[in-house]
């Protein structure tokens, strides 16, 4: 069975990192005043943007443990 350093920690950093840069390209975005939630078509496409993101980690989680223990 693969170690924690070769199935969590990738997937902890990838995140994690991955995660530091979405939320302050969110932040610049919205700073930047590109992002208008008074916009009903703003407001959808960054629940989705934000849903995405989850979305993919949920995936990788999943496959990450059936890749373990299946």
């Amino acid at each position: 069975m693969p170690s924690f350093y070769n199935t969590w920690l990738p997937f902890i950093y990838l995140y994690g990192v991955g995660g530091i840069f979405f939320v302050s390209g969110l932040f610049i975005v919205k700073k930047a005043g590109a992002y208008n939630p008074q916009n009903k078509r703003h407001r959808y496409w960054w629940k989705i943007t934000i849903l995405g993101f989850f979305y993919f980690m949920l995936i990788h989680a999943a496959f990450i443990l059936a890749a373990l223990y299946l």
